[in-house]
């Protein structure tokens, strides 16, 4: 693990146990996570996509540990060198946590409706003593003011706010401890276009202003491709394909990736969208099919695909960048990007 990385995960696994009859015999897992590593350099935003229920937000909350790993190692850089979060026990992890925050996809559902700003914005502050009273509340406001709220309102309560404000809300709490690595899960699909676009650059102006690094969570292409440095894709619990940004959106080397490209709008009148519809459905995290779990959907599926699970591999040519995918024929097929003409 280099200086420049901030965040290192390591065949990260989450299975869910299924449990059947009356003496609850274990009959089998949904793989929600299935032998994921990837890392995270700082002051970077990784984006993580993928269809829903292939796992993404599970990978999310399994690095902060608000879900148990059931197997696999997160590791993150501190002053005492790399610290391994899947090993920390109660008092260590609480002191770790303090660095890791998390901005939840629901901002109604998200914020207390009996708790009013002011308590919300300051409970992690007064679980981890950070100051007087006058100086929480003083921290309060000039978060408020930082998200582009007025600290006047900060005795009101959630109903009183906007969905787009009370994105802004969950955002000063993410910020109060003043954290590295902030893992935002869809935090900004719940609200319109427009409000989308202002939390958007609010994300990247306090990216700036803090020295964060994030781990943004989505299923809209086109908002990771505004945002995200770089862009990792899952399906089924799997790692698919991972690489910059420019590089993913302009030369895919999965077929899941090129038909979840297909389906990106184009800001020009005169290009008629022509999406690959993917036959069949996602595939059952708790029974998924023997070699690529993508193969029954895959246009070019060959025999290999449906007995020889592929690894995540290296893809990129003439090493000009990181670029890795999980396909057999990543270096033969010749995929369509977002740039791909009409």
């Amino acid at each position: 693990m280099n200086a420049e990385t901030l965040v290192q995960v390591t065949n990260l696994k989450k299975y869910f146990p299924i449990y059947r009859g009356l003496l609850r015999s274990h009959i089998g897992d949904v793989k929600a996570v299935d032998d994921v590593s990837f890392s995270i350099k700082k002051g970077e935003t990784l984006g993580l996509v993928g269809e829903s229920g292939c796992g993404k937000t599970t990978t999310g909350r399994t690095i902060l540990r608000a879900i148990e790993p059931t197997a696999g190692e997160i590791l993150m850089n501190s002053d005492q060198g790399a610290m391994n979060i899947t090993k920390l026990d109660r008092v260590d992890l609480r002191r770790a946590r303090k660095r890791m925050q998390m901005i939840f996809q629901d901002p109604y559902s998200s914020l207390n409706p009996r708790m009013t700003v002011q308590e919300i914005v300051s409970e992690p502050l007064i679980c981890y003593e950070m100051g007087s009273a006058e100086e929480i509340r003083q921290r309060v406001s000039d978060l408020l003011n930082v998200v582009g709220l007025d600290p006047r309102f900060m005795a009101r309560y959630p109903h009183a706010f906007s969905g787009g404000q009370r994105q802004r809300i969950g955002i000063a709490r993410a910020l109060a401890l003043n954290p590295d690595l902030i893992i935002a899960d869809e935090s900004v699909s719940a609200l319109d276009v427009s409000i989308q676009a202002q939390v958007l650059n609010l994300l990247q102006d306090l990216q700036q202003q803090f020295d964060l690094t994030y781990l943004f969570i989505a299923h809209d292409l086109g908002v990771v491709e505004h945002i995200c440095d770089r862009v990792a894709v899952m399906y089924v619990g799997k790692m698919v394909e991972l690489a910059g940004t420019e590089e993913i959106f302009h030369h895919p080397k999965h077929p899941y990736v090129e038909a979840l490209l297909s389906a990106v709008p184009r800001p020009d009148p005169r290009y008629t969208l022509k999406r690959m519809v993917m036959k069949g459905e996602v595939a059952d995290p708790s029974r998924r099919p023997p070699g690529c779990a993508f193969h029954p959907r895959c246009r070019y599926a060959k025999e290999i695909c449906k007995t020889d699970e592929p690894p995540l591999v290296d893809a990129a040519k003439n090493g000009s960048s990181e670029h890795q995918a999980a396909c057999h024929f990543a270096e033969e097929l010749q995929l369509a990007g977002v740039s791909a003409t009409a």
